[in-house]
């Protein structure tokens, strides 16, 4: 094999996945979007941010308290009241509660998957989990940026259609879409001074295949001059040409550059891990990315995510330090996207796997609570829909939904549906056998606006 990186070389390195060693694919999402251009189909300029909270969050320590329940149900905080009667929050996230009238506070969602692999599966899904064994399980039913990565191309001018930040969100995957329809990962850590998102991440399998690494590298900052001059942009077609204009020009690095943004907003976020990745979310989706995911799972001096059992750490210190840090990132996203006139065009969905156990364990003397996928709370903003309401109610123990029941395919059914995508179109899976995207759910009537 060669090991010098020659025109014949890159040409048929670029034409044999370049653009899509991390899953972009962008000369095909390129091609389908200007087919659906010629073909008189509307262009979707919508786009949506899943922020979450990897580790499945206690409803009763942030959205779904219950001061009346006996004490070994209501843990240590207190609600606080909103602006909006009925949207309660605790006590630590009093920024949630004065600009609660832009939110829409879902206390109903409910499933039956208890472990951090099956949940995740099914909420990011819709799907029942189907666990095949192993820690590193994914899922074998596509995830939902996959789905919107296949069902929406690109936009028009090139941008990148799935984001993740930090790393993509663990257990799920593209299944049988292929890996083609994994996430662009925008890796690091964006609070870092010496945050900087490469033009392109390339694949180890893809590098493995060639003998000189360290040459691949080195040549691949030069490669948009170095094709120039030879003249080979000229060869590819125009598809290719734009997708390489993104991965190595300023638009895409603009995109994902914070050094450029004002302080004082910065500072808004929080300069913080989550601020900052809410930030970069909510960047890159003003310059045209579909999906963006950000998981909001460590802070300063609390690691691990949401996952607060009594045999992690004492669930009432690690919130006095996380939400702090939450309320911040979370509402000036919030702020943002409407302050922006973001607030019809982004939607934005704050979730983790699946709630907490109502009843605390105080194994090992500290308070904790276990995994409860029977009742959870999520948050909506954003995507035009009706905000400054809840949606059902839960028991007097936050056990399970005791009115408006809701599962993960109706919130999956309603992001389909202001995506613009058909959630019953069907893929065939790798035995042939069609599958529509979602296997049922409807659209959440009370959010439509």
């Amino acid at each position: 094999m060669h090991t010098r990186l020659g025109v014949p070389q890159r040409r048929d390195f670029l034409r044999a996945g370049l653009l899509g060693l991390a899953g972009l694919g962008l000369s095909d999402l390129l091609r389908l979007r200007a087919g659906a251009v010629a073909q008189g189909r509307p262009v979707q300029d919508t786009a949506c941010i899943l922020v979450w909270l990897g580790g499945g969050p206690s409803h009763l320590e942030t959205y779904d308290m219950k001061p009346e329940a006996p004490a070994e149900y209501r843990g240590a905080f207190r609600p606080i009241r909103t602006c909006v009667p009925g949207l309660d929050v605790c006590e630590l996230l009093p920024r949630h509660a004065r600009i609660a009238d832009r939110l829409t506070l879902i206390r109903s969602l409910t499933h039956e998957f208890t472990g951090h692999q099956d949940g995740a599966q099914h909420v990011l899904t819709g799907w029942p989990a189907v666990l095949t064994g192993g820690g590193t399980t994914t899922s074998v039913h596509p995830e939902v940026g996959s789905v919107i990565k296949r069902m929406r191309p690109s936009s028009l001018e090139g941008q990148l259609s799935y984001v993740a930040i930090s790393h993509p969100i663990g257990f799920v995957g593209p299944a049988y879409l292929g890996r083609g329809y994994e996430p662009f990962v925008a890796a690091g850590d964006p609070s870092s001074p010496t945050f900087r998102v490469p033009n392109i991440a390339v694949a180890a399998d893809v590098v493995a295949r060639l003998d000189d690494r360290r040459a691949l590298l080195h040549g691949f900052d030069g490669m948009r001059r170095d094709l120039d001059a030879r003249g080979t942009m000229a060869a590819m077609d125009r598809y290719e040409r734009e997708a390489v204009a993104l991965l190595t020009g300023e638009a895409a690095r603009r995109a994902f550059d914070l050094s450029a943004v004002d302080t004082r907003l910065r500072d808004r976020y929080g300069r913080s891990n989550a601020g900052q990745k809410l930030l970069l979310a909510r960047q890159l989706v003003e310059a045209g990315v579909s999906f963006v995911t950000a998981e909001i799972a460590s802070y300063e001096g609390v690691d691990g995510g949401w996952d607060d059992h009594s045999t992690a750490r004492d669930i009432f210190d690690a919130m006095r330090r996380r939400l702090p840090v939450y309320d911040q990132a979370l509402t000036a996203l919030v702020e943002d996207i409407y302050d922006r006139g973001l607030g019809e065009r982004v939607l934005v969905i704050v979730m983790g796997e699946f709630g907490r156990t109502p009843r605390l364990d105080t194994r090992d003397g500290r308070p904790g609570r276990d995994h409860w996928p029977y009742a959870m709370s999520v948050l909506v903003f954003g995507g035009g829909m009706r905000v400054g309401q809840v949606i059902g109610a839960t028991d007097s123990r936050a056990e399970r939904p005791r009115e408006r029941q809701l599962h993960p395919t109706d919130l999956l059914a309603t992001l389909y549906h202001f995506l613009g995508i058909d959630r019953r179109h069907e893929f065939r899976n790798h035995a042939g056998r069609p599958l529509p995207i979602l296997p049922g759910g409807n659209p959440i009537s009370e959010l439509l606006g």
